[in-house]
């Protein structure tokens, strides 16, 4: 029988990812149950991260935080999420109500679907049925967590604009040319996470991580992404779209009762994402650490693998409370200067250094080749990151000098810097007003005449 061109292609696809075929073939129960357990985690690590969050820079504050509802205050998210669902629904006067309504959805939703592509586990038996700890996996799986975190900006930026209010616009601006610019510098350190392990599969990505950790030999893009996934989603030191001190709530300022709970969940889902998308991409996914490996060969066997999955995720949840209680709130410019002067830039002389040195290796260079190549641009970094450097210096030096030039003009003339006062005989509006006729100057009495007596009649 003839083999038809999409046939063709589904096989040819097969055969470029092996790995694809444990997926597809699962009951429709199990997908259910797989589905059901990806909400109900997502939701308690919502709950336990808005928890810890409270306790953990608590403590880093010499503080015990929330202790009163519940043993240890370990149920306040819960009675804060109770709390917000009971107040008081309100709808501006004047908003698009299908838009306004509409958006914290749109927030919320596409950070559920990103979790979809990310596996737990090996295969493992579930009741009674082989599948695998992920509930679906795709040729281009990778580039489904970007689509859906590019999707996400969506909801907020719909918000501030259907708000109608000028601090949520404002905020929802903020929010897009941040979630753009380190989009980039995101996407970016993706590439050499691809171009190492060959495949765009997250299970395929986990695989290629048995000799060594992508955050080892990709340490730069590891780093780059560190940074990123904290200006994705919004946190302290990157939270300047909802910044109290200059925007009041930023985009959510006009959202009360499930609407602003929606948004909230929005942004500790995402939070949880990117954290899953971390441990999957660099850090090994679930595979056990070396240590353990070394003398436990079935560390990497049946259910064992998803509880080293779960502790790395929740490292890197801490890391995220750790720089949340550690750093202040970076400026705007700041802000967007990291994004498209440093990290951009990094990564670009980053994936070209690799991409040549990888292209040698597999050509069959020389190693000295090689080394001379990663020596070039190793150098060419360090120039970069120089005359950064000297660029940022000369230019305090000459802000420097400009603000001992104003001093010294000041203290030479009083009046230099001082309040606009226009003379009183202009026009201060134009012809609408008359200017101020010339007040005479009064004369000195002379005490020679006589004064009359000014009586009371």
């Amino acid at each position: 029988m003839p083999i038809s061109p999409g046939d063709a292609g589904a096989g040819l696809v097969l055969a470029a990812e092996p790995g694809l075929d444990a997926f597809g073939g699962d009951p429709w129960w199990i997908i259910l149950i797989k589905a059901l357990a990806i909400f109900v985690f997502l939701m308690l690590c919502v709950l336990m991260m808005i928890m810890a969050d409270r306790k953990v820079m608590g403590r880093m504050q010499q503080r015990h935080g929330p202790n009163r509802f519940g043993p240890w205050g370990l149920l306040q998210s819960l009675a804060d999420g109770v709390k917000l669902s009971l107040k008081e629904d309100l709808i501006p006067r004047g908003v698009d109500r299908a838009v306004y309504i509409a958006a914290p959805m749109i927030a919320a939703v596409p950070a559920f679907i990103a979790f979809s592509v990310v596996p737990v586990g090996p295969e493992v038996t579930m009741f009674g049925v082989q599948t695998q700890l992920q509930l679906t996996d795709l040729p281009i799986a990778a580039l489904v967590v970007l689509a859906t975190a590019a999707v996400g900006v969506y909801g907020i930026v719909l918000g501030g604009w259907a708000s109608q209010s000028p601090y949520a616009l404002l905020g929802g601006l903020r929010a897009s040319a941040q979630v753009i610019s380190y989009e980039i510098a995101m996407s970016l350190s993706f590439v050499a996470v691809f171009m190492y392990a060959g495949t765009l599969t997250t299970s395929g990505i986990v695989d290629a991580q048995r000799p060594v950790w992508f955050a080892v030999i990709l340490l730069p893009s590891f780093l780059v992404y560190l940074v990123t996934m904290v200006g994705e989603t919004n946190r302290l030191p990157f939270d300047l779209a909802e910044g109290e001190g200059e925007l009041v709530g930023g985009f959510m300022t006009e959202y009360s009762s499930m609407k602003f709970t929606m948004f909230f969940l929005a942004e500790y889902v995402n939070m949880v994402t990117v954290g899953a998308i971390s441990v999957t991409f660099f850090l090994g996914g679930y595979l056990a650490p070396w240590p353990i490996t070394a003398f436990w060969a079935g560390a990497n066997e049946a259910w064992w693998p998803a509880l080293w999955w779960l502790l790395k995720f929740m490292a890197v949840m801490f890391f995220f409370i750790w720089i949340r209680g550690t750093l202040p709130r970076i400026r705007y410019d700041q802000l967007m200067q990291l994004g498209w002067k440093v990290l951009i830039p990094v990564q670009l002389v980053w994936i070209t250094a690799l991409a040549v040195v990888r292209v040698m290796a597999n050509e069959g260079a020389p190693v000295w080749a090689t080394g001379g190549v990663g020596v070039v641009f190793a150098a060419l970094f360090v120039a970069g990151v120089y005359a950064m450097f000297r660029s940022a210096k000369q230019r305090r030096a000459a802000e420097a000098a400009e603000h001992y030039e104003e001093l010294r003009r000041m203290r030479a003339d009083a009046a230099y810097g001082g309040f606009p006062v226009p003379p009183p005989n202009l026009p201060h509006y134009g012809s609408s007003v008359r200017a101020e006729e010339p007040r005479p100057t009064p004369t000195a009495p002379n005490r020679s005449e006589k004064r009359e007596e000014v009586t009371g009649a």
